[in-house]
């Protein structure tokens, strides 16, 4: 059984292959990245789209909770924002305030404190539809473009996507222009008080209080005196925030390769009276087009896209499998991925690392700017893979590009961070601007697990690598009081320990070391009466700092079995039960799927379902079984 069931999960994926090799799968976020979308066209106010309007309602629709609310993640609470986005939505396209729908999403928003509990991002929106005030937004002025980069809060501080979104937004800040709002959609009836009253929004949760008190001073200081700031410096200040998105608008994939930041980067043009044919604009807005994911009942906009994710994790899942034909297909993939290397454009990395060659990879289909580490170690390993099955050296120059790159952008600490070097001003987390606490990239133990992976796998061990040493290190240091390891990446610790293991294997370290089998003890402890291992979104929350258990999923049992055979558990029964669960809900197409969210793009802001994760993570998890058990090797030999 075992044997057929890989087989059949290796010709399902090998049938869902691109004709040009690569593999991409939709990547659904929460109900607001669609709303936005919605938003977005009825404030360039664009004729509706009858039939794409119908298809987006089911969705919304669908995703609704019984409670009447839209939550971030699958069995989640309602979350405001996003419920206050998708009713804005709704009414946009049409639905009347008095559906069933309509009335119970209503009682929830102002159950759990009205549409002014909406986050910083939701309020610049409504403030753009001409909702809220302005005096509710934090300011962010587009003066901020020209200051020099020893200021604290000078932009190449911040992560890259806090960074792609920001610049559009401060010129949208300082143009503050209204939505065409042909139709007059207002939803003040989501509000307690009048929406005109509110102010700024209260301190988060993960912000300090004292810091936070003085970014509020700053930001009274700043909008009492910005009347005064010079227009010559203000134009000067945008016509560099426009340089920089001009620069950065990366085809099809936008400004930074997210819908966010795309979508800001088309209002900014408008902002700015871009006719709608003018090239820039044009191909901003034809971009904001590519996110969307359409079916034949439902459409949903995509947060992003994730083709050099899904191929390479695919290529690693068929090279396990190793048949004729997964060899083959995966070649193809590889194929296709040599030739999105990125080795001629330096990007805001090279703030840090200036003196470091290109040769790294982005998530998406371009995005060259922003290349970032995760995909580098895991497009290299995979690679390396191909070229050792099949005594080649094909593609042994594109890996070594690409361990340059990442072992230059490793952190004085010893770890990485996922596209950056350094970038750890954690103090920006405090700015009013930053209610979501994701405005820098610092290392984390999921990509440099990953990292420690890749340099054992070629032959870089903490023994003979300086790099490999300190990220051993960094690792251990990382490590959780139950054993367990945090994962920013992926859904949690789960995710966080499967890689840790798999890097502690590759580097060496004894299976029966006592913080690794602290670790294994821990995953052993955690696995669901049904075989399974499932975690929840919850584990992420500022009160909780622990795993939150959840209904089993395909692919957090995959990371889990994966993580176990790394430690050497091959015979242990927990393993067995595990796969066990997974020949158990393979499914006709000899895939599998997860209806849960096992993917985090920022904790407790937008979590993300990867359509690829349950069909490709289980047929890396039951071929590697089968492998090792055949063999009779307890010790896994590639890196991840």
């Amino acid at each position: 059984m075992l044997e057929s069931t890989i087989e059949r999960a290796a010709q399902g994926l090998i049938s869902a292959q691109q004709l040009d090799g690569h593999w991409v799968y939709e990547l659904e976020a929460d109900a607001s990245t669609t709303a936005e979308y919605v938003m977005l066209t009825h404030y360039l106010g664009e004729p509706p789209k009858l039939e794409q309007h119908q298809k987006i309602a089911r969705y919304f629709h669908r995703t609704q909770l019984a409670d009447g609310g839209w939550p971030l993640y699958t069995g989640g609470p309602i979350e405001v924002s996003s419920s206050v986005n998708a009713y804005y939505a709704l009414k946009i396209m049409g639905e009347a305030e008095d559906t069933e729908s309509m009335q119970r999403a209503r009682r929830a928003i102002l159950t759990h404190g009205g549409a002014e509990a909406s986050n910083v991002f939701t309020r610049t929106l409504l403030a753009l539809h001409g909702i809220v005030p302005w005096k509710a937004i934090p300011m962010m002025p587009v003066e901020i473009m020209q200051l020099p980069s020893w200021f604290p809060a000078h932009l190449s501080k911040m992560s890259p996507v806090a960074r792609a979104f920001l610049v559009p937004l401060l010129v949208v800040n300082a143009k503050r222009p209204q939505a065409r709002n042909a139709y007059k959609v207002g939803i003040d009836e989501l509000f307690k008080v009048a929406p005109s009253t509110l102010r700024l929004l209260p301190r988060a949760p993960h912000q300090n209080a004292g810091l936070f008190a003085f970014f509020r001073g700053l930001d009274a200081m700043l909008r009492a005196t910005e009347p005064l700031f010079p227009k010559r410096t203000r134009q000067r200040a945008i016509q560099s925030a426009v340089a920089f998105v001009d620069e950065r608008l990366d085809g099809e994939e936008g400004l930074g390769g997210i819908f966010p930041a795309a979508a800001m980067a088309v209002m900014m043009y408008d902002a700015l009276d871009y006719l709608a044919n003018h090239p820039l604009r044009a191909m901003a807005r034809q971009t904001v087009e590519h996110f969307l994911a359409v079916g034949e009942h439902e459409a949903y906009c995509q947060s992003t896209r994730s083709p050099v994710w899904d191929t390479a994790f695919v290529a690693h899942a068929l090279l396990e499998a190793n048949t004729p034909a997964a060899r083959v297909a995966a070649t193809r993939g590889l194929d296709w991925l040599r030739v999105h290397q990125i080795l001629d454009v330096r990007g805001d990395w090279t703030t840090r690392r200036p003196h470091v060659r290109p040769g790294g990879w982005a998530f998406q289909y371009g995005n060259a700017h922003y290349p970032d580490v995760d995909d580098t170690a895991v497009v290299s390993a995979a690679m390396d893979r191909g070229d050792k099955l099949t005594h080649s050296e094909t593609y042994r120059e594109a890996v070594a590009r690409g361990l340059e790159w990442i072992v230059g952008m490793q952190c004085h600490n010893g770890g990485w961070g996922a596209f950056e070097a350094e970038n750890t001003h954690s103090y920006l987390d405090n700015i009013p601007f930053s209610d979501h606490g994701a405005m820098t990239d610092p290392p984390t133990a999921d990509v440099s697990a990953r990292c420690l992976s890749l340099l054992a796998q070629l032959g870089q061990l903490p023994a003979n690598s300086e790099p490999a040493n300190r990220a051993l290190n960094y690792l251990w240091r990382e490590q959780q009081p139950n054993g367990s390891w945090y994962g920013r990446w992926g859904v949690n610790y789960v995710y966080g320990t499967w890689l840790a293991l798999c890097a502690l294997n590759a580097a060496g370290v004894a299976h029966d070391s006592p913080r690794l089998q602290r670790a294994v003890q821990w995953l052993i402890a955690i696995q669901n009466e049904d075989g399974g291992w499932g975690e929840s979104c919850a584990s992420y929350e500022h009160d909780c700092h622990h795993f939150s258990q959840a209904p089993s999923t395909a692919s957090q049992t995959s990371w889990a079995l994966l993580g176990l055979m790394a430690a050497g558990q091959i015979n242990h029964p927990v393993v067995a039960r595990g796969m066990s669960y997974l020949l158990a809900t393979q499914c006709q197409d000899g895939l599998w799927e997860d209806a849960s969210v096992t993917g985090t793009g920022i904790p407790r802001v937008i979590y993300l379902r990867y359509h690829g994760y349950p069909k490709f993570f289980p047929l890396w998890a039951l071929a590697r079984y089968r492998n090792l058990r055949r063999s009779g090797i307890t010790r896994v030999a590639t890196g991840m």
